[in-house]
């Protein structure tokens, strides 16, 4: 899919447009090759520059060749699988020509979707560098706003797991410290990317344009550093909460092991009393039954004592 936006030279205000001009923004996502193909010729774009960024192994990076940069960074992906909710990574390129600018991506991406919405306020298509640090910007603030989701997550799954005897919950935990890895990584990658921008002239930018880098390099930093806290958390309550599965586990079985001691006694009693044993006083033929009754509440009665008193039941 191919999409262009310019801002209406009046107005200010984005809007569609059919073709490419000049200062205009071209949105590209899960393209097919016919798409590739026609904006590489219209606009004499470097192969490689269309197609690394679809790649999702494709690590985070800076290329200019001629009037061409090409800015890639992760961005954070939420999807569903089946009834859970998973948080991955995946490439944004951001590929800057004298007259255009283009986003190129493999899924739809959160972060286009609120320009193309208009949620973000004051960029403009035809200034570049502003709308590459803005999208810098977001990223840097969803990576925050991901992170914290994680975070409220990880807190029901700790609820449910204090009387859990179930590996489902930790398989849980487990996918959630696999996407703070994944987090983790993109958000150091990405760190690497826009401190280059902040050291090198690769992109003109004036004063203000230095003051946005900066606050996006402390957002991004600020996600980094939640991320390896939340991932030291998790990677502690990972095995604090195993323990926890393996102790309530054994509280069963001691439970169930003391009930099996107490059911055993009333059978082993009326066992020996099965066995032509006579019952003491003559009582064995009208209260006979009552006895051997009465015999094997008292054993278990004090069997339960004994247990108790040792914390066994």
């Amino acid at each position: 899919m191919i999409e262009f936006f310019i801002n209406d030279q009046k107005s200010c205000e984005l809007r569609s447009i059919e073709s490419i001009e000049k200062g205009c923004w071209i949105n590209i996502v899960s393209p097919t090759e016919d798409e590739i193909k026609f904006i590489q010729e219209k606009l004499s774009i470097l192969p490689n520059f269309l197609i690394d960024p679809l790649d999702d192994e494709e690590k985070p990076r800076i290329d200019v060749e001629d009037d061409q940069t090409l800015i890639i960074v992760d961005t954070p992906y939420l999807y569903e699988n089946g009834s859970s909710l998973k948080f991955e990574t995946i490439p944004l390129g951001l590929l800057i020509t004298s007259n255009h600018f283009i986003t190129i991506s493999s899924q739809p991406s959160n972060i286009i979707e609120k320009f193309r919405e208009k949620k973000i306020k004051d960029f403009y298509t035809f200034k570049k560098t502003r709308f590459t640090l803005q999208i810098l910007f977001s990223i840097a603030k969803d990576f925050l706003k991901y992170l914290r989701h994680i975070d409220k997550k990880t807190d029901d799954l700790e609820k449910s797991l204090h009387k859990s005897m179930k590996n489902k919950e930790l398989f849980k935990l487990l996918e959630l410290e696999k996407s703070l890895v994944y987090f983790t990584t993109s958000l150091k990658s990405n760190e690497i990317v826009m401190e280059k921008l902040m050291r090198s002239k690769i992109i003109k930018m004036y004063e203000e344009d230095q003051d946005l880098l900066e606050d996006v390099i402390i957002e991004n930093r600020q996600a980094l550093e939640m991320s390896n806290i939340y991932g030291s958390i998790l990677g502690n309550m990972m095995g604090t909460f195993a323990s926890v599965i393996s102790n309530n586990l054994n509280i069963v079985m001691k439970f169930l092991t003391s009930v099996t001691i107490v059911m055993a006694i009333p059978t082993m009693v009326s066992s020996f009393f099965g066995m032509n044993l006579k019952i003491p006083f003559g009582l064995e033929s009208q209260y006979g039954f009552m006895m051997v009754f009465l015999i094997s509440l008292l054993c278990s009665a004090i069997a339960v004592f004994i247990l108790s008193r040792s914390k066994l039941f």
